[in-house]
């Protein structure tokens, strides 16, 4: 499956986040940038007018990022955190112990993740080891410096 099929594993709150900026892009700064641009263009020479140039690179940049929003919530599946079975899957609250070490992860999106929060996505290699296995079962990990093993203690 290709990027361009690929659902967006989103919580509700973090779909009501993206539709939000969403809609504050579309309105407010398209109209902030708009602005500027008319600005740039009373100066009339269009040849050194570095304000302009910046302001349409800003245009390219908003309206890039507003059609990555609009595929986001287009391909938007929301999970429930609160309804889970017993194994790791997405929305999954998962409690694993490596090297002595208690970790506790939310399986989230890519859209989501925050690994600083404990937000990992199912797609990253911590996610992807975990997904599909239950509490009392040990997962390996191959990372750059070699291998690691996780038991996973608890899903929730």
């Amino acid at each position: 499956m290709n990027n361009l099929e690929k659902p967006v594993y989103v919580s509700a709150e973090g779909l009501k986040k993206i539709q939000s900026e969403l809609e504050t892009l579309k309105t407010k700064e398209r109209q902030r940038v708009a602005e500027r641009i008319h600005a740039a263009m009373e100066f009339g020479d269009f040849t050194e007018n570095s304000e302009l140039e910046q302001a349409k690179n800003d245009q390219a940049f908003l309206e890039g990022r507003i059609m990555t929003l609009e595929q986001m919530v287009k391909k938007a599946v929301v999970i429930d955190e609160r309804t889970h079975h017993d194994q790791v899957e997405i929305g999954s609250h998962v409690m694993v112990e490596a090297d002595g070490q208690k970790e506790q992860y939310v399986i989230v999106g890519s859209a989501e993740a925050s690994p600083s929060d404990g937000r990992i996505s199912n797609e990253s290699p911590v996610g992807r080891a975990l997904m599909g296995h239950r509490a009392g079962e040990t997962v390996r990990l191959v990372v750059p410096a070699g291998a690691v093993e996780m038991k996973i203690l608890a899903v929730s």
